[in-house]
């Protein structure tokens, strides 16, 4: 099934409140992201981890792949606190009763080795999800009454709101004795992945998004105004967000590579990574590397363009080639998701300012010419 926001309060509430007791009740934890994973996967597994390791549960992240200098706070985050960070190669522990997946849109795409897929097809084990990737590319991978999919700025969001309401459990963190709950990391870690997805606030659409972002950033400012700050920590919202979008000099070189292929085609900036392109960038780079530049780039160009930006890259090692579509921030008049209906696309799905989508090499062997109906297609709806 297609994911779907909940509709109402209530299911939203009894959801959130079928987590927090199998936090409470359940006693071992793997947490799960998607492959390659970016600044709200990693921030929504490490919030998580940290409020499960309030109660004195046994809690572990899984990531398959090398992760981004970017994040290594939150992994030093994780090693203070004593969450286990499982690799590719380690055992999974079959004790672990509970699983979590964030931010991730279907199942295809779980960061997960043999003993994880075997974890997530247990019947016995829960499947809590926590995710806000809707519509056309989604598919559910939680177990029905754990599965916290809404509308929202990031999964980090809705983690941020499980936060709220067990703050507001009274009951709960007495029993437990937890004396300081909303601690400055558990919010570093929920900051990271709204500012990181919303790029500071720019992105923030509803008022709902907005008020979580005026929480959290109240809450993390406040913690900083009443916290010892050592020298090597963060002072301020802009410093987490600068260091989540830090370039490592391999990123500045693919960056600067894909950039050079650059095209202004008013409304968009376009760049088209051929076959030959994508060869010699798999030769000097890793594919997390290229992942990512290519969601800069397309940033970049949507704010020089001042409307949209499209990335399409055509790898000889897959047989479809992907697009990114971006939105510049200062313009909104124009939902990009329109393309997929336009274009009676499947494979693909998004936001309003942001898609992704990936087509059959089979099914356009003119690939320019497809691109250039892209293009006209958008000038011919666009105002």
């Amino acid at each position: 099934m297609k994911k779907k926001t909940i509709l109402t309060i209530h299911e939203k509430n009894t959801i959130i409140r079928n987590i927090i007791n199998a936090i409470i009740i359940r006693k071992n934890f793997l947490i799960l992201g998607h492959v390659i994973p970016d600044e709200d996967c990693i921030g929504s597994m490490v919030a998580m981890a940290l409020i499960i390791s309030k109660f004195s549960k046994d809690v572990a992240i899984y990531l398959d792949s090398n992760i981004h200098e970017h994040f290594q706070y939150l992994l030093n985050i994780c090693e203070y606190n004593s969450i286990k960070l499982l690799h590719q190669p380690d055992a999974i522990e079959e004790s672990i009763d509970t699983v979590i997946i964030c931010d991730t849109p279907k199942p295809s795409m779980i960061s997960a080795n043999k003993g994880v897929l075997s974890l997530v097809g247990n019947a016995d084990v829960i499947k809590v999800e926590i995710d806000h990737h809707l519509g056309a590319d989604s598919e559910y991978i939680g177990d029905k009454e754990y599965c916290l999919v809404a509308e929202a700025s990031s999964a980090s969001e809705l983690v941020g709101l499980i936060a709220m309401k067990i703050r507001s459990r009274v009951d709960i963190l007495k029993e437990y004795n937890i004396t300081s709950f909303m601690t400055r990391n558990l919010v570093l870690s929920i900051l990271t992945g709204i500012i990181g997805d919303s790029k500071m606030g720019q992105f923030l659409k509803s008022k709902r998004e907005k008020k979580y972002y005026q929480i959290f950033s109240n809450l993390y400012n406040n913690l900083l105004v009443n916290d010892t700050v050592k020298t090597t920590n963060f002072m301020n919202m802009g410093q987490v967000f600068n260091e989540i979008q830090r370039l490592s000099n391999h990123e500045e070189r693919c960056n600067s590579f894909m950039l050079g292929k650059k095209v202004i085609m008013p409304p968009i900036g376009l760049v088209v990574l051929n076959q030959e392109d994508m060869t010699v960038l798999n030769e000097m780079f890793e594919t997390e590397i290229i992942v990512n530049a290519m969601r800069v780039v397309a940033d970049s160009l949507a704010e020089e363009s001042g409307k949209l930006s499209l990335v399409v890259s055509d790898d000889a090692g897959s047989d479809l080639v992907q697009f990114r579509m971006r939105r510049s921030h200062g313009y909104k008049a124009f939902d990009v998701r329109d393309v997929l209906t336009m274009f009676s696309i499947d494979n693909g799905g998004g936001h309003e300012g942001a898609i992704g989508f990936r087509l059959k090499r089979d099914a356009i062997p003119d690939l320019n010419g497809y691109i250039s109906s892209l293009i006209e297609g958008v000038r011919r709806v666009i105002p």
